[in-house]
């Protein structure tokens, strides 16, 4: 599955245009990730566990959407828009939309 955020893919132009495919993951952050994050942001380094943990949550809001296009039908998402959030102080999200296409 061809996956872009530009709203077309080059020399393959779009025969129909299926509907609007998401991805929302959330996901919790644990105790020790926190104290570990907040020292870190203390001496001004970069938190390579919430680095890691927001990774997790974009490839799995990514496959989410691809698998949400593909039982539409599509075989490539354009357009595709990625959204960050804090829902808690604890709980990060990750959303990511675009329009699934048949190619």
């Amino acid at each position: 599955m061809i996956i872009t955020t530009t709203a077309i893919v080059e020399g393959s132009p779009v025969r129909e245009y299926v509907g609007v495919a998401t991805g929302e993951v959330i996901m919790g952050a644990n105790v020790g990730r926190d104290i570990l994050a907040s020292f870190r942001d203390l001496v001004g380094g970069r938190s390579k566990a919430y680095e890691t943990k927001l990774r997790e949550a974009r490839d799995a809001a990514f496959k989410e959407m691809t698998q949400h296009a593909s039982t539409m039908g599509a075989n490539a998402v354009i357009g595709v828009g990625i959204n960050y959030a804090v829902v808690r102080q604890d709980m990060m999200m990750v959303a990511v939309s675009g329009t699934a296409v048949v190619i």
